[in-house]
């Protein structure tokens, strides 16, 4: 075999605990079996910590033993695809809604998708930003047209449930002894950069104009999407407002 499919059944072994293709590439000096294993047990405890490490809020919520239990089958069943260990976990969420604790806490999924959103955002640099003259030197005529990059440290989110109320309790400090949460929808905005971040709410068609445009999509599409949100939304204070707040990075004709 090449050396790229000896990596594989390496990374099979070590992964997945199959390693029948790679047992003839391996010294039998020692119990090789037993030394696979070693590795397994530090991939596995390795990858479970870092997902501790992302979702600390979370774990406050529900308590650690579970999250590390939940972290475990998540890193069975959907290993790294790529190098970067701080990519690793965006859908690690997603797991809890499968989960019988979603009968529960049935807000947990959306808690746990603020925390990832919030570290994300935390990490992000930011850019030069686009100001207002040089937005007035665009012909008005192209602007239904163009797209918009806007800074790295910006997510929008939707949720069902009051999650970023539950967050401030998390981050203060300040939870009491009992909280009964009822079902509310929510759009949000998730600001961050060089370990400092925010979120606040936005009115829907707000973020449905801002989300839109943060998706790649044309000024144009976001407006009328906004618009048949709210009719009478003025998509031309909220482009304004966009920029004004520094988050436009760049733009595309």
């Amino acid at each position: 075999m090449c050396l790229t499919d000896i990596q594989q059944h390496m990374r099979e072994a070590v992964v997945t605990g199959r390693a029948e293709q790679i047992m003839p590439f391996l010294s039998a000096a020692t119990d090789v079996r037993n030394r696979l294993a070693i590795h397994q047990r530090n991939y596995e405890s390795s990858l479970v910590n870092a997902l501790l490490g992302k979702f600390p809020g979370t774990a406050w919520l529900v308590g650690t033993p579970f999250l590390r239990e939940m972290a475990r089958r998540f890193v069975r069943e959907s290993p790294p695809h790529a190098p970067c260990i701080a990519e690793y976990g965006e859908a690690f969420p997603n797991l809890f809604a499968q989960s019988p604790a979603a009968d529960h806490v049935p807000y947990l999924c959306a808690f746990a998708q603020l925390e990832w959103n919030i570290g994300h955002v935390a990490i992000a640099v930011d850019q030069p930003a686009l100001t207002i003259e040089e937005l007035s030197e665009i012909d008005p005529s192209l602007l239904p047209q163009m797209t918009l990059t806007l800074q790295h440290g910006l997510r929008y989110m939707a949720a069902s449930w009051p999650v970023d109320e539950l967050m401030k309790l998390y981050l203060t400090e300040t939870a009491p002894d009992h909280l009964q949460m009822e079902p509310s929808d929510v759009s949000l905005e998730i600001r961050g950069s060089s370990g400092e971040f925010h979120f606040n709410r936005l009115d829907a068609a707000d973020f449905i104009f801002r989300s839109t445009i943060a998706a790649g999509e044309r000024i144009a599409d976001a407006a009328e999407r906004a618009l048949g949100t709210n009719p009478a939304f003025d998509f031309g204070q909220s482009l304004i407002s966009l920029i004004l707040s520094g988050f436009v990075i760049g733009e595309s004709r």
